[in-house]
């Protein structure tokens, strides 16, 4: 009877991952999800329901990291009535990707599983190597199989009814991994281009679009949101109006890195990551001088290029693109046109203003805008004083910083545009046709925001 049902459970996980790669006919099922800004860490995270019965869960967004993990072992309780491991294979363990193909299964006692959930000890389950992109700690896990769900959108951006994902996959991760995280979550929505990501899995169970659209929020008072299965509409709702954002987006090619991330036991495979072809920097119209083989990828080791990703709160500069960047922002911000002194800064930032008698508008402090040129000069995503300064007041100060950091020797990546310069933009990651398409700063835009879509945070009261 073990060994049927063994054989049952095998069949029925090849059958979901046969359609991940042959998915039917794309139909239109539309899922949300409210994603919040977190003060103290100024990172973002994404609300889900999960488990059985289904419960409020707090995940943190990245949209770099191989597959989505959820704290489930060590000292932590994981209740659901719905869950369970998958029977080592190696090759379809492999198959799944969840990992180290050298290191595929581990024998129920060392993972700490449950005697309910295995025959015996000895029993061999597939795998896995959780990590936390922000820490870098990484650890050997386990892979799990629950249910997770999203609301379906109704004809407004109201919730509608619950969808959900059975056959949800994700890998099981010690507790101390969300250690550095927001207060409350539990686990990491993995959103990157991986067949595990949270919209493949959505997107190939139920023969959507794997596209993904998210409007990042730029304070921790309001929601933004996450669409999941569709390219379109974005309805926002302003004072007197219903615009559909997804008209207004500009778009630029995704490029490969065909070299994947490494974190200890794990090797990511290639093409995981959301890489963009900036060719330029411009600051106030005047050109960043830069090396122009930084900005291109590397294929032997895939250091270079520009990429976007969550982990990091504040954009990252190769360090001689950051020191001609912030060279020409402080000159560009001493002109006439501006006439701004710097003062003495504060960590984390090199760069600060004094807030007095700095003008600010609903596109921020007026500072040189900056131009993130793409496509060889046919595309720029811009950058104003709201997605380029940080305020920092307190007793002591009230400045304005600029929130762009110096990313060091170690960081393979030469730019990497982070949270600040997200916020109050909607982005969409379209696979499908291999391009990004941005909207920036709403409130740019008849004073719009992230939060007239008109989201609640399900998971809001978690601490």
């Amino acid at each position: 009877m073990h060994s049927l049902l063994q054989l049952f459970q095998r069949l029925s996980f090849f059958f979901i991952f046969f359609i991940l790669f042959f998915p039917n006919q794309t139909q239109q099922t539309t899922l949300i999800s409210p994603v919040s800004k977190d003060k103290h860490t100024n990172l973002f995270t994404l609300s889900v329901y999960l488990k059985t019965p289904l419960r409020p869960t707090k995940l943190l967004l990245d949209l770099s990291f191989l597959f989505p993990w959820t704290v489930c072992g060590d000292t932590a309780t994981y209740n659901s009535s719905s869950y369970h491991y998958i029977d080592c294979d190696e090759t379809f363990c492999e198959y799944l990707g969840f990992g180290n193909p050298s290191l595929l299964c581990q024998d129920c006692y060392n993972s700490n599983l449950t005697s309910s959930h295995c025959s015996s000890p000895a029993t061999m389950v597939c795998a896995s190597y959780p990590a936390n992109p922000v820490t870098n700690a990484g650890d050997v896990g386990y892979v799990l199989v629950d249910t997770l769900a999203l609301p379906g959108l109704s004809r407004s951006t109201h919730y509608g009814q619950l969808i959900s994902l059975s056959n949800y996959t994700f890998s099981c991760a010690p507790s101390y991994l969300v250690k550095g995280l927001p207060k409350g979550v539990t686990g990491l929505a993995a959103l990157g281009r991986s067949k595990l990501s949270v919209q493949a899995q959505f997107g190939s169970a139920l023969s959507t679009s794997h596209s993904l659209a998210i409007c990042f929020p730029g304070s921790s008072k309001s929601t933004g949101v996450a669409f999941f299965g569709t390219h379109g509409p974005y309805f926002v709702f302003s004072k007197s109006n219903k615009i559909n954002l997804s008209k207004n987006l500009t778009y630029t090619p995704l490029i490969h890195n065909p070299i994947g991330i490494t974190y200890d036991f794990l090797i990511s495979p290639p093409y995981n990551e959301y890489y963009i072809g900036l060719t330029s920097i411009r600051v106030n119209g005047q050109h960043v001088p830069i090396n122009a083989s930084l900005l291109t990828i590397n294929k032997q080791n895939g250091f270079g290029g520009t990429k976007i990703a969550t982990r990091t709160p504040y954009t990252l500069l190769e360090p001689s693109i950051y020191k001609a960047f912030t060279e020409l922002f402080i000159k560009e911000a001493s002109s006439s046109r501006f006439n701004l002194t710097v003062t003495n800064p504060v960590k984390p930032f090199k760069v600060c203003y004094s807030a007095k008698g700095l003008m600010v508008t609903n596109k921020g402090p007026k500072v040189p805008i900056i131009d993130f040129v793409l496509d060889r000069e046919s595309v720029v995503w811009r950058i104003m004083g709201a997605n380029s300064m940080v305020r920092v007041k307190n007793k002591k100060v009230d400045l304005w910083c600029l929130g762009f950091m110096d990313g060091g020797v170690k960081e393979k990546t030469s730019i990497v545009m982070g949270g600040k310069q997200l916020e109050e933009n909607l982005v969409q990651f379209d696979v499908e046709s291999n391009r990004l398409g941005f909207f920036s700063l709403l409130t740019s835009h008849h004073s719009l925001s992230c939060a007239d879509f008109k989201v609640t945070d399900f998971a809001k009261h978690i601490k």
